[in-house]
């Protein structure tokens, strides 16, 4: 079942995250930063549940003018059964609930084998921009 995360459920989202994905060259995860975006938008993040067992997650992020997506991951021992393409697609179908018409993911250039999946879900690299990014902490 794919469903918004409950409040409760953050803790052990961020706990799914260490196990399950590419956390090299991001900030770090905080319980903070991701009840400040479940407040402010709680179905932005998007679980995969096996009766009581998070599976997978994307963080569908809409800003009311861009659609975002972030924190694609699938539990490693789950993966290859199409948890992520049907993640992707709940995410996509969000979007144009919302009057979304593109959206954009976020893609470790380093993490080949989330470009499998990408690519298997219709996203291709944009080669002609890059990102540009600047800690706004300390």
């Amino acid at each position: 079942m794919i469903r918004p995360a409950l409040a409760g459920e953050l803790g052990d989202v961020l706990a799914f995250w260490q196990a399950a994905a590419e956390n090299d060259n991001r900030p770090a995860d905080s319980h903070a930063a991701l009840a400040a975006l479940h407040l402010r938008d709680p179905d932005a993040l998007l679980v995969a549940v096996d009766i009581d067992e998070i599976v997978g997650t994307v963080i569908a992020g809409w800003d009311g003018w861009r659609c975002h997506l972030y924190r694609l991951a699938v539990a490693p021992h789950r993966r290859r059964e199409g948890i992520g393409r049907r993640l992707i697609a709940t995410a996509e179908e969000r979007f144009r609930a919302l009057g979304g018409t593109r959206a954009d993911a976020m893609v470790l250039d380093d993490n080949t084998d989330a470009h499998g999946a990408w690519s298997a879900g219709g996203y291709r690299r944009q080669a002609d921009w890059s990102r540009w990014v600047k800690p706004l902490t300390g």
